[in-house]
Protein backbone atom coordinates (compact mmCIF):
# COMPACT_ATOMS: atom_id res chain seq x y z
CA UNK A 1 0.00 0.00 0.00
CA UNK A 2 1.34 3.51 -0.87
CA UNK A 3 2.48 5.66 2.11
CA UNK A 4 -0.06 8.71 2.08
CA UNK A 5 0.98 11.89 1.12
CA UNK A 6 -1.91 13.70 2.48
CA UNK A 7 0.01 15.34 5.87
CA UNK A 8 3.22 16.12 3.87
CA UNK A 9 1.42 18.07 1.13
CA UNK A 10 -0.95 19.77 3.87
CA UNK A 11 1.98 21.42 5.48
CA UNK A 12 2.14 24.26 2.63
CA UNK A 13 0.23 25.71 0.08
CA UNK A 14 2.75 25.73 -2.61
CA UNK A 15 5.80 23.19 -3.57
CA UNK A 16 8.66 24.52 -5.56
CA UNK A 17 9.78 22.52 -8.56
CA UNK A 18 13.41 23.19 -8.76
CA UNK A 19 15.91 22.05 -11.27
CA UNK A 20 19.28 22.50 -9.86
CA UNK A 21 22.17 23.30 -12.46
CA UNK A 22 25.05 23.74 -10.10
CA UNK A 23 25.75 22.06 -7.01
CA UNK A 24 26.70 25.12 -5.15
CA UNK A 25 23.21 26.48 -5.73
CA UNK A 26 21.55 23.63 -3.77
CA UNK A 27 21.89 24.60 -0.03
CA UNK A 28 21.58 28.67 -0.02
CA UNK A 29 18.15 27.85 -2.40
CA UNK A 30 16.87 25.67 0.35
CA UNK A 31 17.95 27.69 2.74
CA UNK A 32 16.11 30.83 0.98
CA UNK A 33 13.22 28.73 0.39
CA UNK A 34 12.71 27.84 3.87
CA UNK A 35 13.38 31.40 4.88
CA UNK A 36 10.12 31.97 2.95
CA UNK A 37 8.16 29.61 4.83
CA UNK A 38 7.98 26.76 1.85
CA UNK A 39 10.27 23.94 3.80
CA UNK A 40 8.41 21.35 1.33
CA UNK A 41 10.87 21.23 -2.20
CA UNK A 42 11.04 19.17 -4.96
CA UNK A 43 14.29 18.96 -6.64
CA UNK A 44 13.56 17.21 -10.19
CA UNK A 45 15.90 14.72 -11.84
CA UNK A 46 16.45 16.50 -14.83
CA UNK A 47 19.86 17.72 -14.30
CA UNK A 48 23.36 15.62 -13.83
CA UNK A 49 23.77 17.29 -9.89
CA UNK A 50 20.16 16.60 -8.86
CA UNK A 51 21.09 13.72 -6.67
CA UNK A 52 24.07 15.30 -5.18
CA UNK A 53 22.05 18.73 -4.48
CA UNK A 54 19.12 16.07 -2.65
CA UNK A 55 22.37 14.79 -0.16
CA UNK A 56 23.65 18.39 0.34
CA UNK A 57 19.92 20.21 1.01
CA UNK A 58 19.26 16.81 3.49
CA UNK A 59 22.69 17.20 5.12
CA UNK A 60 22.98 20.89 5.60
CA UNK A 61 19.47 22.27 5.94
CA UNK A 62 17.76 20.33 8.10
CA UNK A 63 14.48 22.16 8.15
CA UNK A 64 13.84 21.35 4.70
CA UNK A 65 11.53 18.67 3.47
CA UNK A 66 12.95 17.63 0.37
CA UNK A 67 11.80 15.27 -2.36
CA UNK A 68 12.71 14.12 -5.74
CA UNK A 69 10.84 14.42 -8.46
CA UNK A 70 11.38 13.61 -12.56
CA UNK A 71 10.92 9.72 -11.57
CA UNK A 72 10.35 8.14 -14.87
CA UNK A 73 11.78 4.87 -13.98
CA UNK A 74 11.79 2.37 -11.07
CA UNK A 75 15.38 2.81 -10.86
CA UNK A 76 15.22 6.38 -9.72
CA UNK A 77 13.08 5.94 -6.95
CA UNK A 78 16.00 3.81 -5.24
CA UNK A 79 18.43 6.42 -5.73
CA UNK A 80 16.10 9.16 -4.85
CA UNK A 81 15.68 7.56 -1.75
CA UNK A 82 19.61 7.01 -0.83
CA UNK A 83 20.16 10.47 -1.50
CA UNK A 84 17.90 11.03 1.75
CA UNK A 85 14.14 12.03 -0.80
CA UNK A 86 11.36 12.88 1.71
CA UNK A 87 9.24 12.04 -0.84
CA UNK A 88 8.41 11.32 -4.44
CA UNK A 89 7.18 12.78 -7.46
CA UNK A 90 6.41 11.22 -11.17
CA UNK A 91 5.33 13.02 -14.17
CA UNK A 92 3.02 10.34 -15.34
CA UNK A 93 3.11 6.89 -14.20
CA UNK A 94 2.72 3.88 -16.43
CA UNK A 95 1.90 0.44 -14.67
CA UNK A 96 5.78 -0.47 -14.15
CA UNK A 97 6.40 2.67 -12.41
CA UNK A 98 2.82 2.51 -10.35
CA UNK A 99 4.04 -0.71 -8.87
CA UNK A 100 7.54 0.04 -7.97
CA UNK A 101 6.13 3.85 -6.45
CA UNK A 102 3.06 1.97 -4.15
CA UNK A 103 5.89 -0.56 -2.44
CA UNK A 104 8.06 2.82 -1.90
CA UNK A 105 8.80 3.40 1.72
CA UNK A 106 8.25 7.43 1.53
CA UNK A 107 5.18 9.85 0.08
CA UNK A 108 4.43 9.52 -3.50
CA UNK A 109 2.62 11.67 -5.72
CA UNK A 110 2.00 10.03 -8.63
CA UNK A 111 1.61 12.11 -11.72
CA UNK A 112 -1.93 11.65 -13.46
CA UNK A 113 -3.12 14.01 -16.89
CA UNK A 114 -6.44 12.36 -17.34
CA UNK A 115 -9.47 10.74 -15.71
CA UNK A 116 -9.20 7.33 -16.61
CA UNK A 117 -5.01 7.36 -15.01
CA UNK A 118 -6.22 9.08 -12.37
CA UNK A 119 -8.77 6.27 -11.57
CA UNK A 120 -6.51 3.90 -11.97
CA UNK A 121 -3.84 5.59 -9.27
CA UNK A 122 -6.63 5.97 -7.11
CA UNK A 123 -7.44 2.14 -7.24
CA UNK A 124 -4.15 1.55 -6.60
CA UNK A 125 -4.31 2.94 -3.28
CA UNK A 126 -2.32 6.31 -3.89
CA UNK A 127 -4.00 8.96 -2.11
CA UNK A 128 -3.13 12.64 -3.89
CA UNK A 129 -1.76 13.06 -7.41
CA UNK A 130 0.51 15.24 -8.92
CA UNK A 131 -2.26 16.60 -11.91
CA UNK A 132 0.38 17.56 -14.75
CA UNK A 133 0.46 19.51 -17.09
CA UNK A 134 -2.11 20.94 -15.45
CA UNK A 135 -2.75 23.75 -17.44
CA UNK A 136 -2.07 21.73 -21.10
CA UNK A 137 -4.65 19.09 -19.67
CA UNK A 138 -7.71 21.32 -18.71
CA UNK A 139 -6.13 23.26 -15.84
CA UNK A 140 -9.03 24.30 -13.40
CA UNK A 141 -12.08 23.44 -15.18
CA UNK A 142 -10.72 20.20 -15.24
CA UNK A 143 -9.79 19.83 -11.07
CA UNK A 144 -13.50 21.28 -10.50
CA UNK A 145 -14.72 18.83 -13.40
CA UNK A 146 -13.45 16.11 -11.57
CA UNK A 147 -14.66 17.18 -8.46
CA UNK A 148 -17.77 14.85 -8.23
CA UNK A 149 -17.36 12.04 -9.96
CA UNK A 150 -13.55 11.12 -8.37
CA UNK A 151 -14.70 12.88 -4.97
CA UNK A 152 -11.73 10.76 -2.75
CA UNK A 153 -9.35 11.98 -5.06
CA UNK A 154 -6.82 14.76 -3.97
CA UNK A 155 -4.60 16.80 -6.65
CA UNK A 156 -1.13 19.18 -6.45
CA UNK A 157 -1.79 20.51 -10.09
CA UNK A 158 1.68 21.27 -11.43
CA UNK A 159 2.90 23.40 -15.07
CA UNK A 160 1.68 26.30 -16.06
CA UNK A 161 1.04 27.93 -12.52
CA UNK A 162 2.28 31.17 -11.40
CA UNK A 163 1.51 34.03 -9.49
CA UNK A 164 -1.66 34.75 -11.56
CA UNK A 165 -3.44 31.87 -11.47
CA UNK A 166 -2.32 29.80 -8.57
CA UNK A 167 -5.08 31.26 -6.15
CA UNK A 168 -7.42 29.91 -8.69
CA UNK A 169 -5.91 26.84 -8.16
CA UNK A 170 -5.93 26.34 -4.64
CA UNK A 171 -9.36 27.65 -4.48
CA UNK A 172 -10.39 24.18 -5.64
CA UNK A 173 -11.34 21.91 -3.12
CA UNK A 174 -10.00 19.15 -4.60
CA UNK A 175 -6.60 20.58 -4.34
CA UNK A 176 -4.45 20.32 -1.53
CA UNK A 177 -1.09 22.23 -2.78
CA UNK A 178 0.58 23.41 -6.04
CA UNK A 179 3.98 22.46 -7.72
CA UNK A 180 5.48 25.38 -9.40
CA UNK A 181 9.00 26.88 -10.61
CA UNK A 182 7.71 30.58 -10.48
CA UNK A 183 8.73 30.73 -6.78
CA UNK A 184 12.93 30.58 -7.44
CA UNK A 185 13.40 31.71 -11.28
CA UNK A 186 16.16 29.88 -13.59
CA UNK A 187 17.88 33.77 -14.03
CA UNK A 188 17.35 34.87 -10.52
CA UNK A 189 18.85 31.20 -9.17
CA UNK A 190 21.82 31.94 -11.55
CA UNK A 191 22.01 35.37 -10.49
CA UNK A 192 22.43 34.06 -6.96
CA UNK A 193 19.68 36.93 -5.65
CA UNK A 194 18.66 34.08 -2.70
CA UNK A 195 16.77 37.37 -0.54
CA UNK A 196 14.46 37.56 -3.86
CA UNK A 197 13.64 33.96 -3.78
CA UNK A 198 12.52 34.14 0.34
CA UNK A 199 10.70 37.39 -0.81
CA UNK A 200 8.82 35.06 -3.27
CA UNK A 201 8.65 32.26 -1.08
CA UNK A 202 7.21 34.56 1.48
CA UNK A 203 4.49 35.66 -0.89
CA UNK A 204 3.21 32.08 -1.89
CA UNK A 205 3.91 30.76 2.09
CA UNK A 206 0.83 32.96 2.57
CA UNK A 207 -1.45 32.16 0.17
CA UNK A 208 -4.80 30.45 1.63
CA UNK A 209 -6.09 27.09 0.34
Amino acid sequence: MPVDPTALVAQTPVIPVLTIERIADAVPLARALVAGGLKVIEVTLRTTVAIEAVKAIGREVPDCVVGVGTVTRPADIAAAIGAGAKYLVSPGTPGDLAAALADAAVPVLPGCATVSEAMALSARGFKVLKFFPAEASGGIAWLKSVGAPLAEAKFCPTGGIDGKNVAAYLACPNVLAVGGSWVAPKEVIASGDFSRITELAREAAALRR
